[in-house]
């Protein structure tokens, strides 16, 4: 079982920039993959990033390359999103999720952030 804690949501103008930081439970931390999803109002939950166990791959959602960049820091069982050129649009509930090394789902999920980005 992995037990997952984001933070660092909060409320930012457009142009601005927020990181998150999602910390593991689970001490076997690096044999997960981690991922980043959002959830806004009325929407489906999209995928926006993931990185592998070692943090060498990452990919993205078109709607968010460049402007944001995951990492990991396996000795500190942490995931982060570096936010940056936020954009109304990107206002949502940003989830993290971990998916066990070659298994193809995310198993284990966190409550949530609020990302509130205003014109």
């Amino acid at each position: 079982q992995v037990q997952l804690v984001e933070s660092g949501g909060g409320l930012v103008q457009a142009g601005g920039s927020l990181r998150l930081s999602c910390a593991a439970s689970r001490r076997t931390f690096s044999n997960y993959a981690m991922g980043w999803f959002r959830q806004a109002p009325g929407k489906e939950r999209e995928f926006v990033a993931a990185i592998n166990w070692s943090g060498a791959g990452t990919s993205y959602a078109g709607s968010v390359k460049g402007r944001f960049t995951i990492s990991r820091d396996n000795g500190k069982d942490t995931v982060y999103l570096q936010m940056n050129s936020l954009k109304p649009e990107d206002t949502a509930v940003y989830y993290c999720a971990a998916r066990k090394v070659a298994t193809p789902s995310y198993d284990y999920w966190g409550q949530g952030t609020q990302v509130t980005v205003s014109s």
